[in-house]
C-alpha cells in the first residue's frame, strides 16, 4: 500500500478506543430505545472493522478516502428482525436517535434485484453526536441474515465463479424464502388485526359470535367473568383471593364441548349458584383465609361434571386435567364427590 494509506491504518490504530466507546453507545442507544418499543429481535450486535480488514479495503479503493473518518463502516450495527415491517418501525427509530447521513444511506429492499432477497438490508449511515466517525447501520429480518450467510457461503467461499444452473436454483429458493418473508408478516397482522375484533366482541357481549380457541378465551379471561363469583365464596371466610393463571381450564371447557364464548358463559350462568353452595360447604368449617382465583371455576366445572353424570371418575380426569396427573387425585374427587352427593347438587 502506498504512504497515504499507511496514514489511514496508523489513524485507525489510534482511533480504536474511541471506536469502542462508540460501539458501546450505540449497542446501549439501541438496546434501550427496543426496550422501550416492547419489539423482539432475533440479533442486535456491534463490530470494528478488523485492521486486515481495512488493509484490504484500502488496498481496493484506498484513494477515495481522506482520512479515516471518510470510510462509512469503520464500525458497523446491524439489528436482524423476525418481521419484515419491524425493519421500518426499528428504521424510524435509529432516525431518532442518530443523525442520518441520506446520500450514503441505501435501501437495497428498493432495488428490486433478481437475485437481491439475502442483501434487502436496509442500510443506514449515522452519525453519533460527539464522536468525528459515522457507522453503519444493518436492519434485515432473520431470513434475509440466513439467506446472506447462506449464498456468501455456496457462492463465494471457493472464489469460482457457480454454473447458472446452479444460479437459477439459488434464485428459485432466495424467491421461494421472500415470500416466506411478506407471508409471515402478513400473518401477524391478520392475527393482530383478529384479537382486536374478538376483544371487541368480548367487549360488547357478543360471545355467541366468537369461537373458543387460546387467543378468545384469553381475552375472555381478561374481562375477569369469575370474579363475582370468586368475591362471593371468599366472603365466607372473609378470605383474600389469590390470583393464579386460568388458561388451562381451556382443555376442561373443550371436553364439555364449549364451541364458542357463549357456550362458556352460559354455563357459568348454569352452574353458578350451585358452585358457590359447594363452596360454602367446603369452606363453612374451616378457617381458611386465602383462597385463589380459581375456586369458582373450578366448582362450576365440578358442578356441571356431577350434574351431567360424569361421577367420581369424571371428576378424577378434572382434577388430572387442572393438577398433572398424580395419586392423590383420586382421594379429592371422591371426597368431593361424596359432598357433592350429601348437598343434593
Amino acid at each position: 500500500m502506498d504512504l497515504h494509506c499507511e496514514m489511514i491504518l496508523d489513524e485507525y490504530r489510534e482511533a480504536i478506543p474511541v471506536l469502542e466507546q462508540m460501539k458501546t453507545e450505540v449497542l446501549r442507544l439501541l438496546r434501550e430505545a427496543l426496550d422501550r418499543s416492547g419489539l423482539i429481535v432475533t440479533a442486535i450486535e456491534a463490530r470494528i472493522k478488523t485492521e486486515e480488514s481495512l488493509r484490504g479495503k484500502l488496498a481496493l479503493k484506498g484513494s477515495k478516502y481522506a482520512t479515516l473518518s471518510d470510510i462509512t463502516d469503520i464500525l458497523g450495527a446491524r439489528i436482524i428482525t423476525f418481521y419484515t415491517d419491524d425493519v421500518d418501525r426499528i428504521a424510524a427509530m435509529a432516525e431518532q436517535l442518530f443523525e442520518i447521513d441520506w446520500n450514503n444511506s441505501v435501501d437495497k429492499r428498493t432495488l428490486h434485484q433478481l437475485d437481491s432477497f439475502g442483501y434487502n438490508s436496509l442500510h443506514y449511515i449515522c452519525k453519533l453526536p460527539g464522536y468525528d466517525f459515522r457507522f453503519e447501520l444493518q436492519l434485515r429480518t432473520t431470513l434475509q441474515h440466513a439467506w446472506a450467510a447462506i449464498n456468501h457461503d455456496i457462492g463465494y467461499k471457493t472464489g469460482v465463479e457457480i454454473p447458472r444452473e446452479y444460479l437459477r436454483r439459488i434464485n428459485r429458493l432466495a424467491g421461494i424464502l421472500e415470500m416466506a418473508d411478506d407471508e409471515f408478516s402478513r400473518i401477524r397482522s391478520e392475527i393482530t388485526d383478529y384479537r382486536r375484533r374478538v376483544q371487541q366482541l368480548v367487549q360488547n357481549g357478543k360471545l355467541d359470535d366468537v369461537l373458543l380457541d387460546g387467543d378468545t378465551f384469553n381475552s375472555y379471561l381478561q374481562a375477569r367473568p369469575f370474579d363475582a363469583l370468586n368475591k362471593r365464596i371468599a366472603a365466607i371466610n372473609q378470605a383474600e383471593i389469590q390470583e393464579v393463571p386460568l388458561i388451562h381450564y381451556l382443555r376442561v371447557f373443550n371436553a364439555f364441548g364449549c364451541k364458542t364464548l357463549g357456550d362458556v358463559e352460559r354455563l357459568k350462568k348454569h352452574y353458578q349458584e350451585a358452585a358457590y353452595r359447594l363452596a360454602r360447604h367446603q369452606l363453612g368449617n374451616t378457617d381458611l383465609d386465602i383462597i385463589s382465583s380459581a375456586v369458582g371455576v373450578q366448582n362450576i366445572c365440578i358442578v356441571c361434571i356431577i350434574a351431567s353424570g360424569g361421577g367420581k371418575m369424571g371428576l378424577v380426569r378434572f382434577f388430572d386435567a387442572i393438577n398433572g396427573h398424580n395419586t392423590q387425585n383420586e382421594a379429592i374427587a371422591e371426597m368431593t364427590f361424596n359432598l357433592a352427593k350429601s348437598i343434593q347438587l
